[in-house]
């Protein structure tokens, strides 16, 4: 017969094995009560998934591990919206052309109706650049973007942010937008039979390719095409940037110019203004703490991190008639870069 050891007594045994009972209860209890946060973006392949995907342990930890958050990919950039507008999500993936036509209720917005509610300014994150790529055998075809004009041209993915920028940009020109819909894997075959004439290339804050741009640039020799004087001149009259991108950070092969001519766009993850304001507000702040770190490990954050309380101000001044969500209202008061001019949500 085994004997007690000093100072245990089979009453204090009970005692621990009905506290271990009680603790191991209410572990998943707790675990079961922690509310859920479905991050809504593009297809896997994208660089917006990739965005969301490495966010998901900073966002966790700013949140307490009060919050389970979990990346849900769509075919596209507008499914991802449409997604967090009808409940399936409380993030959406969006960009500032995006938020334009939704609130205009155009393109694949038309007659579009919420399931929940609207997206609202929320967290903007990083710049892509859009241009116009040829192959390289016949890119003495094309001196403009005028001379796609009505001709087969992959816009990128239909939906994609990147392609309504170029549905923008073909209506302020007064181009015929022909839009011919390949997988995105096919790009260099498409190219090289001359399905397409043409493709939609665009870089993340100037730098980092698209995966199968990657894989086109690699299978096939591709020229960059750039927009002529009059063509710039017409897209700032219409409001649109133009910003140069050196190609030697972005193409492994010559691509016919010594600077690539683009429209950028700003991307960004909305939610709607039924998100609780903490959450936001604690989401931006952890953001921005790390926001250095972010762009050591991805070159797509790196204007972020330069400024990142101007970029939200960038985000919200492309569409001032949006409103801003509660959250990233009080960051950018605290930050003293609120304008009096913007509604907050739900004010």
């Amino acid at each position: 017969m085994f004997k007690s050891r000093a100072g245990y007594t089979p009453a204090l045994s009970v005692a621990v094995l009905a506290a271990a009972v009680a603790f191991s209860a209410i572990a998943p209890a707790q675990a079961q009560e922690r509310k859920s946060i479905r991050w809504s973006t593009s297809n896997v392949d994208s660089y917006g998934y990739k965005v969301a995907a490495s966010m998901v342990r900073v966002l966790e930890e700013a949140l307490s591990g009060e919050y389970t958050v979990t990346v849900n990919p769509y075919p596209s950039t507008t499914g991802a919206m449409k997604a967090a507008m009808d409940g399936n999500g409380e993030i959406g993936y969006t960009a500032d052309v995006g938020m334009t036509q939704l609130y205009e209720g155009t393109g694949g917005f038309k007659d579009y109706k919420p399931g929940k509610g609207l997206l609202v300014h929320t967290w903007y994150s990083y710049p892509m650049e859009s241009f116009m790529a040829a192959p390289a055998a016949k890119a003495n075809q094309y001196k403009c973007w005028g001379d796609f004009s009505g001709k087969p041209v992959f816009f990128t993915t239909a939906g994609f942010m990147n392609w309504l920028n170029f549905q923008r940009i073909y209506k302020a020109l007064g181009y015929d937008f022909k839009h011919v819909q390949i997988d995105p894997k096919t790009q260099s075959d498409a190219l090289q039979s001359g399905t397409i004439a043409g493709a939609v290339a665009y870089t993340t804050a100037g730098r980092s390719l698209a995966s199968y741009w990657r894989e086109t640039e690699i299978r096939t020799d591709v020229k960059m095409i750039n927009p002529c004087p009059h063509e710039i001149e017409k897209l700032k009259a219409a409001g649109l940037a133009i910003v140069a991108v050196d190609p030697k950070n972005a193409f492994s092969k010559d691509v016919g110019v010594t600077q690539i001519l683009g429209v950028p766009i700003l991307f960004a993850y909305n939610v709607r203004a039924d998100m609780p304001a903490d959450v936001v507000y604690k989401m931006l702040s952890a953001f921005n703490k790390n926001r250095e770190a972010l762009a050591k490990n991805d070159p797509g954050f790196t204007p972020m991190a330069q400024d990142f309380v101007g970029m939200q101000v960038q985000g919200i001044s492309a569409n001032p008639h949006i409103p801003v969500h509660p959250g990233l209202a009080k960051f950018l008061k605290e930050n003293k870069a609120w304008n009096d001019k913007w509604k907050i949500a739900g004010g």
